[in-house]
């Protein structure tokens, strides 16, 4: 909103720095210091009124080193990280745009759902909180109503890459020596799009439409049946893969700012038409707008950790971790960077993945041998670690290093072909 106030006082006044506001970078700056002050002076106070209302957390007896002291800690504290992202992104970012729009409702929707559960389970007395199928409903009505608006708005487009063919033309004379002095062009006419970026590929687009090209003439209008399973697919996996990688101090917050950072990059190059080009990469018209929210979100984390690092003084619950989980997921869809969801998020699909092999193969051994095995000590996969001998602040300590590594790896994929 304030984008449009300076916006005005610069082109009627001629005010002093109104100009600023235009800059993405400066917006996202600026953006990432007021969610860090959100959550600097309204976390203590949201935590004492939690404590006040005996708003704790209710802890299973697992045998863990250090479990039993968590109990009674406070909980729901993903509402400072909701109000971290909401405000700046609010007064930031352009709120008519249709990225920034989606990414509210994301928010929202899921951390409402999020906050049901913890409701359930702090007031009610019901451990089991929100019963699984109702969350799961939620993220696949979420993911219903991202993938309409992705597939039928006219506002979520791209600008496609001119080929050599159609740069050359019918000059025969053009060499491969002169195609290196012509720059890179990309469509002047905006389009819709089913395509994303597979990685480490030189042709690196997929176009969802393939997987329907047997249907013959007029296939690619019926491309939304296999888009949005994909992205309901995503949202559940990685907003449930952040619930499981949320069960020890700072671990889903810190590792989320580094996914988190990771998306920034991308939504700036993606969004900057010379980036894109230079980079060889899918230019998303508009999408730049996105490196405000995201520059809440990490901001929101990191301010966060201040309260949540070892030991915690309070844990954001359900409210906070199927929000940041899907915020993740939906961002990067729209940046049409899932594909590489399996690595920057690598640390949520260990953990996700150590609980559906452990759970598997209990089942498994119990029917075969009449006594359920175990592949981990406990599953998720940071317990396992708990359970060998380390220390909760070094196992979540390493987590971040491996996190860090893989964001890394993630953006030099840029120029991996």
């Amino acid at each position: 909103m304030l984008y449009y106030l300076f916006e005005y006082l610069d082109k009627a006044f001629n005010f002093p720095g109104a100009g600023m506001f235009q800059y993405i970078s400066f917006r996202a700056g600026m953006s990432v210091i007021t969610s860090l002050i959100i959550t600097l002076l309204f976390g203590k106070r949201l935590i004492s009124f939690l404590q006040r209302k005996q708003v704790g957390e209710t802890v299973r007896d697992l045998g863990l080193e250090g479990q039993m002291e968590k109990q009674g800690t406070p909980t729901m504290g993903g509402l400072i990280i909701l109000g971290a992202i909401l405000i700046p992104t609010l007064l930031f970012a352009k709120p008519d745009n249709i990225y920034i729009a989606v990414l509210l409702i994301t928010t929202i929707w899921l951390g409402f759902i999020g906050f049901i559960d913890d409701y359930i389970k702090v007031f009610k007395k019901e451990k089991e909180g929100l019963a699984g199928r109702f969350k799961i409903l939620g993220q696949v009505m979420l993911g219903i109503f991202v993938g309409l608006v992705m597939y039928f708005s006219p506002d979520i487009v791209v600008r496609e890459r001119i080929s050599e063919k159609e740069i050359i033309g019918n000059d025969e004379a053009f060499t491969q020596e002169h195609l290196g002095e012509v720059p890179s062009l990309f469509s002047p006419v905006p389009v819709k799009s089913t395509k994303s970026t597979i990685p480490f590929f030189k042709n690196n687009e997929l176009d969802y439409s393939t997987f329907l090209s047997w249907m013959g003439e007029g296939y690619k209008k019926w491309t939304f049946l296999i888009f949005i399973p994909v992205l309901i697919f995503i949202i559940n996996g990685v907003s449930n893969g952040a619930n499981l990688t949320d069960g020890m101090d700072g671990l889903a917050t810190g590792t989320s700012a580094i996914i988190g950072a990771t998306l920034a990059v991308f939504a700036y190059v993606s969004g900057n038409i010379f980036f894109a080009d230079y980079l060889k990469i899918m230019y998303i018209p508009n999408s730049g707008e996105l490196v405000i929210f995201i520059s809440a979100f990490v901001g929101a984390c990191i301010g966060f950790l201040w309260y949540n690092a070892y030991p915690a003084q309070v844990f954001m619950g359900d409210t906070g971790s199927l929000a940041l989980g899907g915020i993740i997921a939906v961002f990067a869809v729209m940046l049409r960077k899932e594909l590489l969801i399996p690595i920057f998020c690598g640390i949520f699909l260990a953990e996700s993945i150590s609980v559906m092999l452990q759970v598997g193969y209990f089942k498994f051994t119990k029917r075969k041998y009449g006594s359920g095995r175990r592949i981990f000590k406990m599953a998720p996969l940071h317990h396992h670690y708990q359970l060998l001998g380390y220390k909760e602040p070094k196992i979540v300590l390493r987590f971040f290093i491996v996190g860090i590594m893989l964001a890394v790896f993630t953006v030099i994929t840029l120029k991996i072909r």
